[in-house]
């Protein structure tokens, strides 16, 4: 494959640039390549010209920049919210960057200009390190030489180039370039911005990475608003007006922070595309913080006015929906929770991450009672279901949906099946697994009848896809992005159809399926879940968060 012509680099560095180039190509070359020299050598102009031309469109993939941080100023935090944001990937601290690329197993080239200039270069230096031990990793890192992040970065096996040395320069065309180049100015950090960081006002206006920078300096909470600003920073610092900062900011403020905060940062939204309904929050006790929210689903029938939502460990809680206040639990846990589901009449259908399929009824479903009781003995219609579903899929499902009388199951083979009084249908959807399923009933919209179903999928190859069962699905996705779908919901509410889409780098999305309208929301974490409920309320939840938001109409 053949990619865009190469310039030649400035200042005679073509036998560096040659060098570079050749260790992105070798499969044997160490991970971890270090550029280092005296100030002035030109390390910076060598890695920008590697950087400009190896994120250009159609590059070869050898020879493709996948990440790069100019280090200047950065911390170890607002390097992992960069990189993650330009990976497609959702991180709130370094660790948790590590996680998701550790989870992704494609070539990626990370590009690390001036970490001698960084504000916490160690942090920044053992972070490299450990991106580096991951085996499809390549990272590039600048520093000065005579540094202790230097001499932490060199020590075998790392790839070393030091530019003071004469092999890695032509020296005529060195020469050149020197005459004609003015003396080198000493780097400077810029000290950050004074803001008030107890003014959400002012920190939601201010420039975000200074803020950031601050908040990670402090040694005060500032009312909660820096803890809650460092757990939702990878959004925060994105480009967005102040009023869908402080939404975001909002979402993730706990109810230990300063009781007239909440009411501040509302009076800042106006503006955005979303109210904050109510949040949980990781260390809430007003009510409590449920725990991570692994998946979620709006409750029907016996369970109608409440939110499930399960753990990490399988527990399934109720959450009422107008206020999250605790509502129950559903009996028996089953381990870890893969998807929720719950049916017209208020049963729950619980998939195990083994691909177990479980029914559980709502502690409030009457139940049969004497003579009844042993007429109704049997299966129910749905238990019969469940089994058609066991015989035929064993442990395969990994994810489900359920509407009317259908219940569909997914695999990790692309494949979306559908099970029904009228009896079954597989189609395949995609290429790889099946990450998410969403469905909703069309009767919903008020006409008599049997109802339509209608099936949403998401998948690892980053599609979102529709299909009625019984009909051919639609040739072109819904939605499509490079990177995996991590969750879906689907509900005919109260303004009409509604598809809300989770991805991997901590995007939802909010569609109208009547007009098209689209709302997007990032919390600044991963996002695992989704429910949308009758009013139209969305739920989005994370290991740190469990948000429900309005959506409202934004005049232009």
């Amino acid at each position: 494959m053949t990619g865009p012509a190469w310039s030649r680099p400035e200042a005679g560095r073509e036998p560096a640039a040659a060098a570079l180039l050749a260790w992105l190509a070798d499969a044997g070359a160490p991970r971890l390549c270090v550029v280092t020299g005296s100030a002035g050598c030109g390390k910076s102009s060598l890695l920008a010209w590697l950087i400009g031309h190896g994120t250009r469109d159609g590059e070869r993939p050898e020879r493709r920049v996948h990440g790069f941080v100019p280090l200047a100023g950065q911390t170890a935090q607002t390097t992992a919210w960069t990189l993650a944001q330009q990976l497609s990937v959702a991180a709130r601290t370094p660790g948790e960057l590590l996680t998701a690329l550790s989870a992704d197993e494609r070539r990626t080239v990370l590009v690390l200009p001036e970490l001698h200039a960084a504000r916490t270069p160690a942090a920044i230096t053992e972070l490299a390190v450990r991106l580096a031990k991951l085996p499809h990793l390549r990272v590039l890192v600048e520093v000065r030489g005579g540094s202790v992040e230097a001499a932490t970065l060199t020590k075998p096996p790392s790839a070393v180039m030091n530019l003071d040395e004469a092999q890695w320069t032509d020296p005529d065309r060195h020469a050149e370039w020197a005459t004609g180049r003015s003396a080198v100015e000493p780097v400077h950090q810029p000290e950050p911005e004074a803001v008030d960081l107890n003014d959400p006002a002012a920190v939601c206006a201010a420039d975000p990475w200074q803020v950031s920078v601050r908040y990670e300096r402090s040694g005060d909470d500032h009312g909660g608003l820096r803890t809650a600003w460092l757990r939702a920073g990878m959004s925060l610092t994105r480009e967005q007006s102040p009023a869908e900062r402080a939404v975001v900011l909002l979402a993730a403020l706990g109810d230990d922070a300063d009781p007239r905060l909440p009411d501040r940062l509302a009076a800042l939204v106006d503006g955005a595309a979303w109210r904050v309904v109510w949040r949980r929050v990781r260390g809430d006790v007003r009510p409590p913080w449920p725990g991570p929210a692994r998946a979620l689903s709006s409750g029907h029938g016996h369970l109608a006015g409440t939110v499930l939502v399960s753990d990490h460990q399988g527990t399934v809680r109720l959450v009422r929906e107008a206020d999250a206040a605790s509502a129950g639990r559903l009996p028996d846990p089953v381990g870890q929770v893969a998807a929720l589901a719950v049916t017209a009449e208020g049963d729950a259908l619980v998939l195990d991450s083994r691909g177990g399929l479980h029914v559980r009824h709502a502690p409030a479903a009457p139940r049969a009672m004497g003579l009844s009781a042993l007429l109704e003995d049997g299966p129910t219609p749905l238990e019969q279901l469940v089994e058609t579903v066991r015989a035929r899929l064993g442990n395969r499902s990994r994810t489900l949906a359920a509407c009317g009388d259908t219940l569909s199951v997914a695999d990790d083979t692309g494949h979306v099946h559908a099970f029904g009084p009228w009896g079954g249908g597989t189609v395949r959807l995609h290429e790889g697994a099946v990450t998410a399923l969403a469905a909703l009933d069309l009767a919903a919209s008020g006409e008599n009848g049997p109802g339509i179903p209608l099936v949403y999928s998401g998948g690892a190859d980053g599609t979102v896809r529709a299909w009625g069962p019984g009909a051919e699905p639609l040739a072109i996705p819904v939605r499509a992005r490079a990177c995996p779908v991590t969750a879906l919901a689907a509900a005919v509410t109260d303004t009409g159809p509604v598809l809300a889409i989770g991805w991997a780098d901590g995007l939802v999305e909010h569609q109208c399926l009547d007009d098209g309208t689209v709302r997007a929301h990032r919390p600044g974490l991963a996002v695992h879940a989704l429910a949308l409920t009758e009013s139209g309320d969305l739920l989005v939840g994370t290991d740190e968060t469990l948000v429900c938001l309005r959506p409202v109409t934004v005049t232009p």
